[in-house]
């Protein structure tokens, strides 16, 4: 990666370069009647970004007050759709700290690319603003770790993107497996079979884009943000960003976190795994991606694995799912709202468990509620939910990269200490040679198992892996090392 051009540094960043200012909001720290205005800065107007602003144009009381993007093509339909709404028109800007100066601001709502998501949020804590993060909460594991401090610092209100938690079911889902009612988990999976579509497919083969001159409407000095310099594609902006490292965590950390989040939800009182192992690799006619779209990690939680799959190339389902989370018992598999003893059979009803928590509703409400009371406590999915969920991507995804391009050879699942990894190997890779992959050469990768220590959140005696918890920062979008 190269050094950061003087001269660009200069032009795009000087005049903001200083630290956030913290200027706090007229309501922090207060309770906000259901009359007051709660004024909210959207940053990322792309994908995402339409449903944040959607959901709080509809809401009563509730201002967006200012459209934030580096891309300034991307505030027209948003000042459309307010206008048609008759609310009031907001304020665009290209650089969420200009928003972050005003004291009558209560809270950005973040939909950026997964790179600016952690950082996005401590300078909105520091600020003394409320926070909703789209998922990932963050890019690695440092970063995640010291938005979850600075939110609790700064005693704000930080929900994460991962919708699934303001799900009654889910929830219901998550107490008949505590109930034991189904005997142990054995296997908590989580699936993200999500194909990219064919002829400019976005989770295949992406091809290759050559470096330009970046669109005169798109600042990409302020879109790079914490990432190194680096030349302009248009396989970056918008959304391909996802399949490169400097940017995005693969669909792991784009589609798959909710479903990890839901796996480690239904793993009775589970954070951090034991250890993590990864295989897979990047199936594509040398394009110009990078993250795998193929790939299975293994997390060991004792008593139950965590496997999670990720493809992105066109698959069938595996027990008729392929977005979702399936659940595999002493007695039985819960799938697709349906339990089947000892794994056979047309299916019946799940077992009925209720759980103790009373949720459901809308994500966004659930945030809204929250900024106007200061209890944090009825988040739906609070920060360090989101840390922890976004981390197991992390870990799955780190354990990859620091693998050996290998011969495929069925028993290497075993690897992963256990039958369900070897189950999984031999299905992605019968799904590959359907897709036209031959495994004739060195074309899967195989990562090392990982110990980590759930206390320190580092690895266990393995600097190489240690040293991917976190990144090289560009200045001034470095995040601090500590809280």
């Amino acid at each position: 990666m190269s050094r950061l051009n003087r001269r660009l540094f200069i032009k795009h960043t000087l005049a903001t370069a200083a630290t956030v200012t913290i200027a706090g909001t007229k309501s922090s720290g207060k309770v906000l009647g259901a009359n007051d205005t709660i004024r909210i800065a959207v940053a990322g107007l792309n994908g995402r970004g339409s449903a944040h602003t959607g959901a709080y144009f509809g809401m009563k009381n509730v201002q967006v007050a200012y459209l934030v993007d580096p891309d300034t093509r991307t505030y027209k339909k948003h000042l459309d759709a307010q206008s048609k709404k008759n609310l009031p028109a907001a304020k665009t800007l290209t650089d969420i700290r200009k928003a972050l100066e005003d004291k009558e601001l209560n809270a950005v709502s973040i939909a950026t690319p997964n790179h600016w998501h952690s950082l996005m949020t401590i300078w909105a804590c520091e600020a003394g603003k409320d926070v909703y993060v789209e998922k990932p909460c963050s890019h690695n594991i440092h970063e995640g770790r010291i938005a979850v401090d600075m939110a609790q610092k700064h005693k704000r209100v930080v929900q994460h993107g991962t919708q699934s938690r303001s799900s009654q079911s889910w929830a219901d889902l998550a107490a008949l497996a505590k109930s034991g009612k189904l005997g142990k988990l054995l296997v908590s999976r989580g699936l993200c079979y999500k194909d990219g579509g064919t002829g400019g497919s976005t989770r295949g083969d992406i091809g290759t884009k050559p470096t330009k001159n970046p669109p005169a409407e798109l600042d990409f000095n302020l879109w790079l943000g914490p990432a190194q310099e680096q030349a302009y594609h248009e396989n970056l902006v918008h959304y391909r960003w996802h399949w490169f490292w400097d940017f995005g965590n693969g669909d792991a950390g784009n589609q798959g976190v909710h479903q990890m989040d839901i796996a480690r939800w239904l793993i009775p009182n589970a954070t951090w795994p034991k250890s993590v192992i990864s295989f897979g690799g990047r199936y594509a006619n040398n394009d110009q991606g990078q993250t795998p779209n193929a790939l299975v990690s293994v997390f060991d939680y004792g008593e139950t694995q965590l496997v999670f799959e990720t493809r992105g190339l066109k698959s069938p389902g595996f027990r008729g799912q392929t977005v979702g989370n399936i659940l595999h018992f002493e007695e039985g598999v819960v799938a697709g709202g349906k339990f089947y003893p000892k794994g056979q059979g047309d299916g019946e009803p799940v077992p009925k468990v209720t759980s103790d928590v009373k949720i459901g509703g809308d994500h966004f409400a659930n945030f809204i509620d929250c900024v106007r009371s200061r209890d944090t406590a009825k988040l739906h999915a609070g920060i360090e939910v989101g840390h922890l969920s976004s981390g197991l991507c992390h870990l799955g995804n780190i354990s990859f990269r620091l693998g050996k391009e290998t011969e495929y050879d069925p028993k290497l699942g075993k690897l992963s200490g256990n039958e369900y990894g070897t189950d999984a190997l031999t299905r992605m890779a019968d799904h590959l040679k359907e897709s036209g992959i031959k495994f004739d050469g060195k074309n899967l990768r195989v990562g090392p198992k990982l110990d980590f220590d759930a206390k320190t959140e580092r690895f266990v005696n393995n600097a190489e892996a240690d040293a991917l918890l976190t990144r090289a920062y560009r200045k001034p979008f470095a995040i601090p090392e500590k809280v």
